[in-house]
């Protein structure tokens, strides 16, 4: 007997899941586990039923279809849906099993399943492309402004503008912010990346701080300094990291 290929319909809108539903009707193989109409719904549905498939909206409310996949710990094989072509493009170009842009016809659905149905079954495939897949969402055209936590099956969203600075931890980060910590599965490489020069700076190899929150610079010990936060906090800072608060601090 064929294995059953799990499958849910994330989408915001009723209509448009009611589509996947009615096409999804003519694969026997096909088991469809649940419907979401969020994110956070969504993260606990993949979380708890781990399928194989998901039908993914990118653009949604409060969590984007490409901010879900970021938080995942083991994403399943994604089609992507969407209204808008930019989206659709890009999501076709991170390497997407394939994207259906709405309107889209049970024929485009069809080949859509059939290249979904190949990669399920190639396992090596299917990880290697969402890797990939996740890597290129990381690489954003233009500054973040929000950053999305998952802790546990709860989902956090920090305004950059709420973060006071972040700490390296290993392989994830710390996000001190003024309602709390959060620790977040990304490196210092990938902040350094992707958030504004102009609002933050790396003191450290460790540290990222709020320019604006720097009340000034002490010496601490021979050749070494610290900043001092608008709140008392003190963070070490490196050779290079004094270097750059010169310049921006005169």
């Amino acid at each position: 007997m064929e294995k059953k290929i799990k499958t849910i319909i994330i989408d915001d809108e009723k209509l448009a899941r009611d589509i996947v539903r009615n096409y999804l009707r003519k694969y026997d193989r096909v088991e469809l586990l649940a419907e979401c109409s969020n994110g956070f719904e969504a993260l606990k549905q993949i979380s708890e039923l781990k399928p194989d498939l998901i039908f993914l909206d990118i653009q949604m409310p409060k969590v984007t279809g490409f901010e879900l996949l970021e938080i995942l710990d083991e994403p399943p094989v994604i089609i992507f849906t969407t209204a808008f072509d930019q989206y659709a493009l890009k999501a076709f170009e991170v390497n997407a099993t394939d994207y259906l842009l709405k309107p889209f016809s049970e024929e485009r659905f069809e080949e859509a399943m059939l290249k979904a149905f190949k990669l399920i079954s190639n396992k090596d495939d299917a990880d290697k492309k969402i890797e990939n897949l996740v890597k290129h969402i990381e690489k954003k055209d233009e500054f973040i402004d929000r950053i999305v936590v998952k802790t546990g099956q709860k989902i956090s969203i920090v305004p950059t503008e709420d973060i006071r600075y972040i700490e390296a931890q290993d392989d994830y980060t710390m996000l001190y912010t003024e309602k709390g910590n959060l620790l977040k599965q990304k490196t210092m490489k990938y902040f350094e990346e992707n958030l504004d020069p102009n609002q933050f700076i790396r003191i450290h190899r460790s540290y990222f701080v709020k320019t604006n929150l720097i009340k000034h610079i002490e010496l601490f010990e021979k050749e070494s300094y610290r900043v001092i936060l608008n709140d008392g906090t003190k963070l070490p800072v490196s050779k290079t990291g004094y270097q750059k608060l010169k310049e921006i601090m005169n």
